[in-house]
C-alpha cells in the first residue's frame, strides 16, 4: 500500500490500482484511501500529496469521490506527476498546488475488450459514459465547458505547473521541488514529454519487466461462517444494484457490483459522479471494459502502445465476460 498517513497528510504514490486485482507493484486503491480517511475526524484539514502516473479509471473516480466527500478542507499537492486517473484525483483539492518540476496529464480512459462486435459496442458506451463523468469533474474545477474538457482529454494534454494553473486545473505553483516522478514506462503515452521518455528508458521502466511476485496473504485468525459470508456478498450486490444511483447507470452498477470489491458507499459515490443514460434509458447490461493490467501499461487505462493481451489474459477476459450473469444466478439477484 502506498497511501501513507503522516499527521494531517496523506501521500498517494505509485499507480492507481484495482482493489480486486492488485499488481504487487507500488500503488494504491480506493480501499486504501477509504481507510486512510477513516482516521480523520470530519473537521480535519487534510493535504493529499500525489505522485502517480495514473491507473484504473474507475478506481480513480472512486478515490476522487472519497476525497471530495470529506467534510473538512482538503488540499492537493502534485509532486512529480499526476497523470491519467491521478489527474482526476487531484481535482478533489480545494486548492491544487503544483510543485516545481511536476507535470499533470489529462486524457481519455481506455480499455481492452475481447469479444464480438456487441461486446466492443458495450465497451465504447461504457467508456463514453466514464469519459463524460471525468470531463464534468475537470470542468467543475477549471470553469471550462464539458465539451472543452473532452477535447483536452482526447488530445492527451500535458501541463507544466504554470500551464496547469493557467488552464484552471491547478490553483498555485510552488517554488519547492517535489519528488521524482513515479516509476512508469512513459513511452506508453502518446504525447509524453521527451524528458519522461528518456527517464523511463534510462531507468528501465519498461512494460516488458514482469511484475513483482505477490505475497500470499496470511489467513485471518477469525473467518466468517460460509453462510454469513455469502449473505454479506449478496446484500452488498443487491444494495449497489437497487440503489437510486444505479437507475440509468445499470451497466456501471453491474460492473461495480459483480466485478469489483468496492463497498456500497464507494460504488454509490462513483455512480453519482457518472452521467445517467439519456432520458433515463438503461445503459448496456454487461460492460466489458476490463480494468486489468496488461503488465504496467494496461493498468494506466491506456494500452495505447500497441501491446496485446497474452493468451492467458484473453482467456481470463472470456471467463469474466459472463461473471455478472453467473453471480446473479448464484445469489438469486434479478
Amino acid at each position: 500500500m502506498s497511501a501513507i498517513v503522516d499527521k494531517n497528510t496523506i501521500r498517494l504514490t505509485g499507480s492507481v490500482q484495482s482493489s480486486e486485482f492488485p499488481s504487487g507493484e507500488e500503488g494504491f486503491t480506493s480501499t486504501d484511501v477509504f481507510y486512510a480517511l477513516a482516521g480523520f475526524d470530519d473537521k480535519a484539514a487534510i493535504t493529499v500529496h500525489i505522485n502517480s502516473p495514473g491507473g484504473i479509471a474507475t478506481e480513480g473516480a472512486a478515490i476522487y469521490a472519497l476525497l471530495k466527500s470529506h467534510p473538512g478542507r482538503l488540499d492537493v499537492v502534485v509532486e512529480g506527476i499526476a497523470a491519467s486517473a491521478a489527474s482526476l484525483i487531484a481535482m478533489a483539492g480545494k486548492k491544487v498546488t503544483m510543485a516545481a518540476g511536476s507535470v499533470m496529464m489529462i486524457h481519455d480512459p481506455a480499455a481492452v475488450t475481447v469479444g464480438n462486435s456487441d461486446d466492443h459496442s458495450k465497451t465504447i458506451e461504457a467508456l463514453e459514459a466514464l469519459a463524460t463523468a471525468y470531463a464534468r469533474v475537470y470542468a467543475a474545477k477549471s470553469g471550462k465547458s464539458v465539451a472543452a474538457c473532452r477535447e483536452i482529454m482526447k488530445a492527451e494534454t500535458w501541463f507544466t505547473p504554470e500551464e496547469a494553473e493557467s488552464a484552471g486545473f491547478a490553483d498555485a505553483s510552488s517554488a519547492k521541488s517535489g519528488a521524482i516522478v513515479a516509476a512508469f514506462d512513459y513511452r506508453q503515452f502518446r504525447n509524453a514529454p521527451e524528458k519522461l521518455v528518456a527517464l523511463a528508458a534510462s531507468r528501465n521502466w519498461g512494460s516488458s519487466n514482469p511484475p513483482k511476485a505477490q505475497k500470499t496473504p496470511k489467513p485471518k485468525e477469525k473467518t466468517m461462517p460460509h453462510d454469513d459470508a455469502a449473505s454479506a456478498v449478496k446484500a452488498r450486490m443487491k444494495a449497489i444494484m437497487k440503489s437510486d444511483e444505479a437507475e440509468g447507470r445499470e451497466a456501471l452498477a453491474e460492473y461495480l457490483a459483480f466485478e469489483t470489491s468496492m463497498s456500497v458507499e464507494e460504488a454509490v459515490a462513483l455512480m453519482n459522479a457518472a452521467p445517467r443514460g439519456s432520458d433515463g434509458a438503461a445503459t448496456p447490461s454487461e460492460p466489458e471494459f476490463q480494468p486489468r493490467r496488461l503488465w504496467t501499461a494496461n493498468a494506466q487505462g491506456l494500452n495505447r502502445g500497441g501491446m496485446s493481451p497474452s493468451a492467458s489474459e484473453r482467456a481470463g477476459a472470456d471467463k469474466r465476460a459472463s461473471l455478472s450473469a453467473n453471480m446473479k444466478r448464484r445469489y438469486g439477484i434479478e
